[in-house]
């Protein structure tokens, strides 16, 4: 008799955790998945391309709905599919509409949420997240009868929403409450030179700002955006992308224990030895997780203890930092500021526009900022994760691995 396996979420943690588990252990389970959205399984991180007009929606599905047929999956996706109800008891999955899978084995990939900004006028209509297909839809809707938009945050998602609307032909204005872009990935040098790169291809900023409030027409739909500082920018459509936090609800009703996520051992069981849980929504040793590496990762250990082949243990790696824009190299990884302990490498070029940090710390490589030359990203993680002694060739090292080897 095959087992039942449950999986709440059609993302890419999920779908990439039952692939593992279709190569290891092809016939040990019966599979039903559930999804919110109505599609097969896409490539989240590529959304940012189809907003650009690199890609096609249909460009970036995974795996689409033939691929559950033919590998026996029940997928029940679309509206009123998704999961609300989780009875821990009696082993089943309530859907919103009434369906019910029971389960001997369940998977948690309920992924993330987008978080929005706590101000006065959060809910007016045109104010969106950048999270799914749906949102690139009314973007890309927006982008065809508007003409100003506002993205409220200036990490990676931020910049490639405002990149891609900037390319749809709209005036984009980029608001960032520190007065570094990318403050998380990377040093004020790199961060200028990227903000110099893209306002040259016609982004705006407004840095270190404050916001204050998303002011609205009779219709109810957004027509400012006000600044602490009594500044105001006219905006027809307002991006946030400011965060995400863990959906971990579902779980939390459920009476599985979570703190910031679902809470997740080693082998990504939580503390009820039936359900498992990877991707956006778990908290491992502390961490929460918003970049796919991780999620890659978690899959493949999942997939080894549900086929019971469970020998690997997940180990959080520093997880390195790329931008999504066409022609914009950067690249960071590990702990790129240092401290006093710690000793940095520095190469600038700026008629070439590169830019080259690394810290070094105990003859180890402790982390490392690329701009414009990116070549040798790899390497240099490579050199962080394994920890290797580089005091043999740390005078050749910021000149990348052919210099060096």
């Amino acid at each position: 008799m095959k087992q039942r396996l449950v999986v709440i979420g059609n993302g890419m943690a999920g779908m990439r955790t039952v692939e593992e588990l279709l190569t290891a252990a092809p016939d040990k389970y019966d599979i039903t998945v559930f999804g919110a959205e109505p599609y097969g399984n896409y490539n989240r991180i590529m959304l940012s391309s189809v907003l650009c007009g690199e890609k096609t929606i249909e460009d970036i599905v995974i795996n689409n709905r033939q691929w559950y047929i033919d590998n026996g999956i029940t997928l029940h996706a679309g509206e009123g599919k998704a999961a609300v109800y989780i009875d821990r008891k009696h082993k089943e999955v309530y859907a919103q509409d009434g369906t019910v899978a029971g389960y001997e084995r369940l998977l948690i990939a309920t992924g993330s949420k987008a978080v929005m900004p706590e101000v006065p006028g959060s809910d007016l209509d045109g104010v969106i997240s950048f999270r799914d297909i749906f949102d690139v839809n009314k973007m890309l809707d927006y982008s065809r009868s508007h003409k100003k938009a506002v993205v409220l945050g200036g990490g990676l998602l931020g910049l490639e929403a405002a990149n891609g609307l900037v390319l749809r032909g709209m005036d984009v204005t980029v608001i960032h409450n520190h007065e570094i872009l990318l403050n998380r990935q990377m040093d004020r040098p790199a961060a200028k030179m990227l903000q110099m790169e893209l306002e040259q291809r016609g982004l705006k900023f407004k840095m270190a700002a404050k916001l204050t409030q998303l002011t609205g027409d009779q219709n109810n739909h957004i027509t400012a955006v006000s600044f602490a500082d009594g500044r105001q920018l006219e905006c027809d459509l307002f991006v946030a992308a400011i965060g995400v936090r863990p959906n971990m609800e579902l779980a939390r009703k459920a009476g599985i224990y979570c703190e910031r996520g679902i809470v997740v051992n080693d082998t990504l069981q939580s503390y009820d030895p039936s359900i498992y849980a990877v991707g956006e929504c778990i908290q491992h040793r502390g961490d929460t997780f918003g970049l796919v590496a991780p999620l890659f990762e978690q899959a493949k250990v999942c997939a080894n203890h549900l086929s019971a082949h469970g020998a690997a243990e997940y180990v959080a790696l520093p997880t390195a930092t790329k931008l999504k824009v066409t022609g914009i190299n950067l690249f960071s990884v590990g702990d790129f500021q240092g401290d006093e302990s710690c000793q940095s490498i520095c190469f600038t070029d700026p008629a070439l526009g590169v830019y080259k940090k690394l810290v070094i710390k105990a003859n180890k490589l402790a982390g490392a900022v690329l701009y414009g030359d990116t070549a040798d990203g790899g390497w240099y993680q490579q050199l962080l994760e394994q920890r290797e002694d580089i005091s043999g060739i740390r005078d050749a090292l910021i000149f990348g691995k052919a210099y060096a080897e």
